[in-house]
């Protein structure tokens, strides 16, 4: 017997933001899972292997040449940027055309439909995500604070572009004006989303934490802690990749959550679950 689907037009409270955003992965694993693998997983494989050359380079083990010089680092650096860029992009845009499929179809999600919807939107995820970026550097620049402020609108606005079928410009707009007067419950909802995600993560960071503190222990006891790459070593390359590898698995929990705070502000806002509803009363009488 299939669940309930999870009626998504709803005001919730924070507490309840927060359990249905698990209830909805606990129901939807498998299916979201299929998708996520056949289209992020080419970029999540390349973010993989930026990362594992970004650390080799820090590490002073580059993969092109031996030694730590300030081009490997730069380009490093660069392409591990651009290829979170893109798996940022692909992945908030897939979970939420999979929830948009999800409500579309009352709680059966259509990959065709996925697969689709991001074919058409990629190009505009990519450089909201990126402008984005852009702003929210630009406002931590500036004392910090207008980052911070900017940032809790702009967390919203792919979540429109996919959700309202809006423009760029328009999704930027409109985030802005969604969060006007729940600046602060937002930010608190979305800050409680963000720190659960970190503590499920900081669980898989413990191996590299040990390690780090064991290579210590034993270059000290050597006397040869005077190379970085002595105090590290290529374990922590591995294990440093493999927990890189979990977090941006885990990842994908925050633009389901993120989901549910839309829909939240949406709803006070405009009532659209509840003219939906009343029009379905109708309908059915």
């Amino acid at each position: 017997m299939n669940p309930e689907p999870i009626q998504f037009k709803k005001q919730r409270e924070l507490g309840e933001i927060l359990s249905v955003t698990f209830k909805f992965l606990r129901q939807n694993f498998k299916e979201a899972g299929k998708i996520l693998i056949k289209i992020v997983g080419p970029v999540f494989l390349l973010l993989i292997a930026a990362v594992t050359y970004y650390s080799w380079s820090t590490l002073g083990t580059s993969f092109f040449a031996a030694g730590l010089e300030g081009s490997d680092f730069i380009l490093s650096f660069g392409i591990m940027m651009l290829a979170y860029l893109l798996y940022v992009s692909t992945m908030t845009g897939t979970v939420y055309h999979i929830i948009l499929s999800y409500i579309n179809n009352q709680g059966t999600i259509n990959s065709s439909e996925v697969s689709n919807g991001m074919k058409a939107d990629f190009g505009k995820l990519l450089l909201l995500t990126f402008i984005s970026w852009i702003l929210i550097f630009a406002g931590t620049i500036a004392f910090i604070i207008p980052g911070i402020y900017i940032a809790i609108p702009l967390s919203l606005s792919t979540a429109i572009m996919v959700f309202r079928r809006e423009s760029l410009l328009e999704s930027i707009s409109s985030s802005f004006k969604l969060v006007k007067d729940n600046w602060w419950m937002t930010f608190a909802t979305l800050l409680c989303i963000g720190l659960i995600v970190y503590l499920i993560s900081l669980v898989f960071q413990l191996p590299a934490i040990f390690y780090m503190f064991f290579r210590a222990f034993t270059v000290a006891s050597e006397g040869s802690a005077s190379d970085p790459s002595e105090l590290l070593g290529p374990g922590y390359i591995y294990i440093n990749v493999f927990t890189s590898t979990i977090q941006y698995i885990i990842y994908t929990i925050t633009p389901i959550g993120v989901a549910f705070v839309y829909f939240n502000l949406n709803e006070k806002q405009n009532f659209t679950g509840t003219y939906e509803t009343i029009q379905n009363l109708g309908n059915k009488n």
